[in-house]
């Protein structure tokens, strides 16, 4: 069976604002004020966006990509609001939403279960939170990570890859490590996020015994965890005992992300941990600082399973690179610069990359 995972979708913002109906550009920004100087920014770098772009341009060669996987469950992080609330998080750097009536913009993507568990969901407030759940929920999206109390946000969403194979379970959780004000924990009588109490050996054993309150034999489980900060390749030991214990306790693959650009993975035990993906969608072009990490290229990370164990069988990693705030397949020498990044970083997990001769990198394992 087969798992699409990506990291950080980030429709909000410059990305809200090429689209057919994008909601107010004011911004609380110390430096940026207006959505639309994120706009302005990717033009000046990559040239002129043919504005309004319709649903499908900021994903651009990512759709028929996924198309060609087939059958397959695709889990992505959405880190904005889908609101039109302005009761904007006081204290917050940066905020995210995005209009609600550009929703075609994550439901042409087809993903199976959205995790909302993240930094940004709660930019505009508890009203902000509800009327993202009530319009994704109202367009038939799953979701996990977030709620109107505490019993949903940690419920887990549920999806299937068709064909007979196994149900896929996801569990949507973050890190105050990524950004999370702690006030945004979930309760019984309030909105928020399922904020983890911290990366404990017992936090991860919470976790997964509350997975199996929902689960069934055979099902494949997948715990969506936002952690950690934006840049840098580092992997901290607290990151790798709390994935190591998820797998030890039952988990078949440790979905991470929070940084900007991805970050090594390892196979533990034969299963699959993604310390992070990177971000897929954002308006990132043209902002400058950290060029040594090349976030202009991002993953789609296409992963085999093996359907009886949950053993991981092989690992697709599909390169793009952001142009004109829409996704193109990354050429050759970028592809090769990610996989010897991702190389050298994950050597001391035992992470091997190379590049396949269709340009994609692939995940090297015994």
């Amino acid at each position: 069976m087969r798992l699409v995972l990506a990291g950080d979708v980030m429709t909000g913002r410059g990305v809200d604002q090429v689209l057919p109906s994008p909601g107010a550009p004011d911004l609380h920004e110390d430096l940026v004020r207006d959505a639309r100087t994120y706009v302005d920014l990717a033009e000046r770098v990559s040239g002129p966006i043919p504005k309004p772009v319709d649903a499908a341009w900021p994903w651009g060669d990512v759709l028929p990509e996924m198309d060609e996987v087939g059958p397959a469950v695709r889990v992505m992080n959405l880190e904005t609001s889908v609101t039109r609330s302005d009761d904007v998080a006081l204290g917050k750097a940066v905020t995210y939403r995005m209009s609600p009536a550009n929703l075609g913009v994550l439901t042409i993507a087809k993903v199976d279960i959205w995790a909302l568990a993240n930094n940004h969901i709660l930019d505009y407030g508890s009203a902000g939170l509800v009327e993202t759940l009530d319009t994704m929920g109202g367009a038939g999206q799953r979701t996990s990570g977030a709620g109107r109390d505490d019993s949903e946000a940690w419920c887990p969403a549920v999806a299937t890859s068709g064909g007979g194979g196994p149900r896929v379970l996801v569990s949507s959780v973050a890190d105050v490590s990524s950004g999370v004000p702690p006030q945004w924990a979930a309760g019984p009588d309030h909105p928020g996020v399922a904020l983890l109490p911290d990366l404990s050996l017992a936090a991860a054993d919470t976790l997964v015994d509350r997975m199996r309150e929902s689960a069934q034999q055979g099902d494949i489980l997948v715990v969506s965890v936002h952690w950690g900060g934006n840049w840098g390749y580092g992997v901290p030991h607290a990151h790798r005992r709390f994935a190591h214990r998820l797998v030890d306790a039952g988990v078949h693959v440790v979905h991470g992300h929070s940084s900007h650009h991805p970050r090594p993975s390892e196979v533990y035990r034969d299963r699959l941990v993604l310390y992070g993906c990177g971000d897929l969608v954002n308006d990132y072009e043209g902002i400058g600082g950290y060029e040594e990490f090349r976030d202009d290229l991002r993953l789609l990370f296409v992963v085999t399973l093996d359907p009886e164990t949950g053993e991981l069988v092989g690992m697709r990693m599909v390169p793009f690179r952001a142009r004109r705030l829409r996704l193109e397949r990354a050429s050759a020498p970028d592809a090769r610069w990610l996989a010897e990044a991702l190389e050298g970083a994950g050597r001391a997990l035992g992470a091997r990359v190379q590049v396949a001769q269709d340009g994609a990198l692939e995940l090297l394992h015994q």
